[in-house]
């Protein structure tokens, strides 16, 4: 099929809107609502996304794993949970929120549990010291050199 234009000459393009040849189709005029309307046009204004809600969940594990001082590492790791099932869903209050209770749980996890480690060497290196010095000052229980086992 051809397309010839008013001119007669034949033109392999398609005739553009507004053109003469052009005639719109019976969807585009009830689309547009009627010949003479302007189409309005919609501008979507896209703000830069804020960076994403942390939730601390590779950190709860640790704490839940390794550092579990009463239960503080299990919580946290519920939080984070909770946080990032609301980051899925699109709630970034929420997100927050949770991210930030599990912050504060595994914080205090961690820095309890190093604590409780710091005291326990603490106690033990004064305890040993302790039964050295205490095992050194014990008088001898066999005055005179004896053996008791009769060597």
């Amino acid at each position: 099929m051809e397309n010839i234009g008013y001119s007669g000459q034949m033109n392999m393009s398609p005739p553009l809107y507004g053109s003469p040849g052009y005639e719109p189709l019976r969807e585009e005029m009830e689309f547009r609502g009627g010949p003479g309307m302007q189409i309005q046009s919609t501008v979507l204004t896209i703000s830069p996304e804020a960076p994403p809600v942390r939730d601390h969940l590779v950190w709860s594990i640790f704490n839940t794993l390794y550092l579990n001082f009463c239960c503080l590492g299990f919580m946290a790791l519920a939080y984070s949970v909770k946080s990032r099932d609301r980051k899925l869903i699109g709630d970034r209050s929420g997100a927050m929120s949770f991210a930030g209770t599990a912050r504060g749980l595994n914080i205090t996890a961690t820095l309890l549990s190093i604590l409780t480690f710091i005291v326990i060497i603490i106690l033990l290196v004064t305890g040993v010291i302790t039964m050295v010095k205490a095992a050194q000052s014990y008088p001898n229980p066999y005055p005179g050199n004896i053996n008791p086992w009769g060597n």
